[in-house]
């Protein structure tokens, strides 16, 4: 499993992380979705269940509830310095190291309507086979008007299959309508679904249909989603991905030697399915990882308790600095930690590419 780019600390550098993925993966797509019902779960795990199932890292941000939690009321009409200061704050919190709009967020608001400011959400799901951008938009969001403004920046507009209508714009669209993504060369827009889709590569808009997303992404998964509940800012990983992504083989020689000598001291530490770690309302934080067995997520409950209380080899420090621990609680085959993040930490984009104390393999 390749180790795709993780959140990065620097709002400057999420045009690198974005340029990234078009080299790991065949195309990133942005989806407009209509809104849901609490009856099917988190806004997180209705998210998840429309990202391919070949996803392996999604990276979640509920822009409607960073808003919230940071008192800051946005519209269509706020300035460039309106919206940067929020996106300040939001990074001084830790809310938007998993967010792919930041770095655009200027030139989406002013041309396309779409940014921070109006999003209620927004899911980037990676995977060998590509990469997915979702953002989530309020039901008052008019579809004609955004196709207006398609119109008005040189797509070309056609009318596709399945009730799909077309936005071809290219990189030469792209180029000249500014610092934004290429990953918004094709865009698709299913009005009866109140949905849009975009993509680098205009056949990959096409790829993403019915059958290729939906529930399919494994218990784990879904089970680590639904533990950490309405997080604001979360990573969801499945377990391959963890395996790989935050196993100490990251980490140099000594500290991965001082990692083994405490986890033999601590207990034991097994393989799980699925993984998330989120930022919740109000402050806290949660971790959830997913196991095969009940008796699997005992041990590792215990095990990780001991880890959360000592020090970070790989990390630097210890795990202390950066939270204090309210709970490890194994509910079944799921391991729930309840954490109270120090203040001016990040333990969010921090914890989410670490290892040690999540490692598995």
């Amino acid at each position: 499993m390749p180790r795709f780019p993780s959140a990065l600390r620097s709002r400057g550098a999420v045009a690198g992380a974005l340029a990234l993925l078009v080299l790991v993966a065949a195309g990133v797509v942005l989806v407009v979705l209509r809104p849901w019902s609490d009856d099917d779960g988190t806004r997180l795990e209705q998210a998840l269940a429309l990202a391919p199932s070949s996803t392996a890292r999604f990276s979640w941000t509920d822009w409607s509830a960073v808003r919230h939690e940071l008192g800051v009321q946005l519209s269509e009409g706020s300035s460039a310095g309106e919206i940067n200061k929020f996106l300040d704050k939001g990074f001084d919190a830790d809310l938007t190291s998993e967010s792919s709009l930041v770095n655009s967020a200027d030139v989406l608001q002013r041309e396309y309507g779409v940014s921070p400011a109006t999003a209620d959400w927004e899911l980037l799901a990676q995977g060998e086979k590509g990469s997915l951008l979702i953002v989530g938009l309020p039901s008052s969001y008019d579809l004609d008007a955004l196709g207006d403004r398609l119109d008005g920046l040189g797509y070309r507009h056609s009318t596709g299959t399945d009730g799909v209508d077309a936005w071809d714009g290219g990189a030469s669209v792209v180029s000249g309508i500014g610092d934004i993504s290429p990953q918004l060369s094709y865009i698709g827009i299913d009005a009866g679904d109140h949905v849009l889709v975009a993509s680098d590569k205009a056949d990959y808009v096409a790829s993403w249909h019915g059958s290729v997303r939906g529930n399919d992404l494994g218990d784990g998964v879904g089970q680590a989603a639904a533990t950490i509940g309405d997080a604001v800012s979360a990573s969801v990983y499945t377990g391959d991905y963890a395996c790989g992504a935050l196993a100490m083989t990251h980490a140099g020689d000594d500290d991965r030697v001082r990692a083994q000598d405490l986890i033999t001291q601590a207990g034991e530490v097994g393989p799980y399915e699925g993984f998330a770690i989120g930022l919740l309302p109000g402050g806290g934080m949660r971790v959830a990882m997913a196991f095969d067995t009940d008796a699997e997520a005992r041990t590792n409950a215990d095990t990780r308790a001991k880890l959360a209380v000592g020090p970070a080899p790989g990390q630097g420090g210890a795990f202390p600095d950066r939270f204090s621990v309210d709970q490890v609680v194994a509910d079944g085959d799921v391991v729930r930690m309840d954490l109270d993040p120090v203040q001016g930490s990040y333990p969010l984009s921090d914890l989410s590419s670490g290892p040690l104390l999540f490692a598995t393999c």
